[in-house]
């Protein structure tokens, strides 16, 4: 090859290596903060909503999972990670990983899921106009506490002692005791704190639950006891505790009852939203959004084992009846 030749040939080959790194660094890349790895079933509405955005993993969009195992003190270094990656969008599911997020980055855009108070947090300005870089969906936890209360004081009117379960490593523990207690006095009952931020101390509260007699549980809103409903369940079983949760998963578990917003409704807004954020828009222009769906769920099969008899009120209000 002559020497003119070998520098043009040279020269086409590096154009068409600086066009391959230019096209692979343009690929978006979502960080993922607190959620599962690829696979999980329960995060597949976010990704068929995002992909009706036209944004598919593997194809063209990379995902960077970080997942502190509910660890919550892992996760200022999991977000600072994700930002010197350069992400383009974050996504935090729940109070904890929103915040990191929000602590780490002041212009990477974050879209959050499972949050109670958004405004209240800290995470945004106004549910109107979030400002900065974050916005979302709110699961109004803190708004649904006095009415899971209400609910659980319908199917067992006699107990006088009810137990709240809480994770103190959550931030909005705190928030969530005051509303709760408040709802507690105003209805007459005592309310016991319980805290359990790992398996083995969801196993102690029962233990102190049941030595305190408490008629019934009442479970804080918390990823980390959604992602053990199987155990809270079956211990509420063993103890023959009458217990409410917030999602549908854990009735199907074999709890009493769940009251809460729809979370598969939720995946799916954030999924358009982080598209929608892809393709240009600014966090700050979307507002935050509350959910406009809420499932009460009653699993009658534990009811009777609890001998218990579910009032024709709460059987008519019930969205799904566990038989």
């Amino acid at each position: 090859m002559k020497r003119r030749e070998f520098i043009l040939a040279s020269g086409a080959a590096a154009a068409v290596s600086l066009t391959a790194q230019a096209q692979q660094k343009a690929m978006p890349v979502i960080g993922l903060l607190g959620g599962p790895g690829p696979g999980a079933p329960w995060i597949a509405p976010f990704y068929q909503r995002l992909g009706e955005t036209g944004y598919i993993e593997g194809q063209n969009l990379t995902i960077e999972y970080r997942n502190a195992e509910f660890h919550y003190d892992r996760l200022p270094a999991f977000a600072a990670d994700l930002v010197g990656r350069k992400v383009d969008v974050i996504f935090a599911m729940g109070t904890p990983y929103a915040l990191a997020a929000k602590s780490a980055t002041s212009t990477i855009p974050i879209v959050f899921t499972n949050v109670s108070d958004p405004v209240g947090s800290g995470l945004v300005a106004s549910l109107a106009r979030p400002g900065g870089n974050a916005t979302g969906f709110s699961i109004l936890a803190l708004t649904l506490y006095p009415k899971r209360l209400e609910l659980l004081s319908e199917l067992v009117p006699h107990a006088r002692v009810i137990a709240l379960l809480v994770n103190p490593s959550n931030p909005i523990t705190e928030s969530t005791v005051n509303v709760v207690r408040e709802a507690a006095r105003t209805k007459g009952l005592q309310l016991l704190v319980l805290k359990a931020a790992s398996e083995s101390e969801i196993d102690a509260a029962f233990t102190t639950l049941v030595q305190l007699q408490a008629g019934g549980l009442l479970i804080g809103s918390d990823r980390f006891f959604g992602s053990r409903d199987e155990q809270v369940a079956a211990l509420a079983s063993h103890h023959a505790v009458p217990a409410i949760g917030e999602s549908l998963r854990f009735a199907r578990a074999g709890g009493l009852v769940s009251y809460g917003a729809v979370t598969t409704d939720v995946l799916h807004q954030a999924g358009i939203y982080t598209g929608r954020i892809l393709k240009g828009e600014k966090s700050a222009d979307l507002p935050v959004q509350q959910p406009t769906k809420f499932e009460l769920v009653i699993n009658l099969e534990t009811a009777k084992a609890l001998g218990l008899t579910v009032p024709q009120s709460l059987l008519t209000l019930a969205d799904k009846l566990i038989e």
